[in-house]
């Protein structure tokens, strides 16, 4: 893991951007991946920042925003809580067909 908050914040920035173009192309289930690889990273950089030690090993954002005392507004803390309940059957597939449905 990096050590340099600068350094989650890049790749969190990068993701979101693939994440951008996954959505363009009509690829769902990675932009929700990758989205939620993106808010992961830029919290592990505040957690950095903010505590000044290496972030937990979890995929957990609310877990990482409780942590680091993060003030999120309420529609932006719904959006990641969302994010969050679907994020693991993205990394690990039930059935493509339904998921394919589900995130249009």
């Amino acid at each position: 893991m990096s050590k340099k908050p600068l350094e989650w914040l890049k790749q969190a920035d990068y993701d979101i951007k693939s994440a951008e173009v996954m959505f363009g192309n009509k690829k769902y289930i990675y932009a929700v991946f990758l989205c939620h690889l993106a808010i992961e990273k830029a919290l592990k950089g505040l957690y950095l920042l903010k505590l000044k030690e290496i972030p937990t090993r979890t995929h957990n954002l609310l877990f990482l925003i409780e942590k680091i005392k993060l003030k999120v507004p309420e529609e932006l803390y719904d959006f990641i809580f969302t994010l969050s309940g679907i994020s693991v059957t993205t990394r690990y597939p039930d059935e493509l067909k339904r998921m394919q449905k589900d995130y249009t």
